[in-house]
């Protein structure tokens, strides 16, 4: 087991976790910490990428939680899962900077459809990645999900999901058996 996982303890997120996970995710991906990472959408979107408000609202919501790892007391990761029927949602999902590559998010990805099956019996884990965002859609694609084709658009001119430095973003939705 990688160095980046053997000290990692999984829970659920709680109120207190709030601030802490909004860092998490700019983090990851905005700005120039998330530079540091390969996750980092700040060549494609520049402002936020959540709030306080809409993590809580994940936190709170009795079909949802927010998992976390930690090492050494910080917060080093997170995901959404999200029961909806048949499937989960995986979401808000983001990996320190300082600890990516190292197989964390791996991990992650794997305990999140482990919790979605042995929770809510789902057979499909169900996810949304910007299509500009190759590297990322080949990396989920190597761990057994795959492209539908179809797509969301991004929500443009909503600056709670970010300011986008282009006109021609957009979600696909990528799908996983797990069952």
């Amino acid at each position: 087991m990688d160095t980046n996982t053997t000290a990692s303890s999984f829970r659920d997120a709680t109120d207190a976790d709030v601030d802490a996970l909004v860092a998490l995710v700019e983090s990851a991906y905005r700005g120039d910490s998330s530079r540091a990472g390969w996750t980092t959408e700040a060549h494609l979107l520049e402002g936020q990428r959540t709030d306080p408000e809409g993590v809580l609202d994940v936190i709170k919501s009795p079909d949802a939680q927010v998992l976390i790892v930690e090492q050494a007391g910080r917060i080093v990761a997170c995901c959404q899962l999200e029961h909806r029927g048949d499937h989960a949602y995986f979401g808000m999902f983001a990996v320190s900077p300082t600890v990516q590559g190292g197989g964390l998010g791996r991990t992650v990805l794997e305990e999140a459809e482990r919790r979605a099956r042995a929770d809510w019996g789902v057979t499909e884990m169900h996810m949304t990645v910007i299509v500009q965002r190759e590297d990322l859609i080949a990396w989920y694609e190597r761990r057994g999900y795959r492209r539908t084709g179809r797509m969301t658009p991004f929500p443009y001119g909503d600056e709670r999901f970010g300011v986008p430095q282009r006109d021609d973003l957009r979600f696909e939705l990528l799908v996983k058996p797990i069952g």
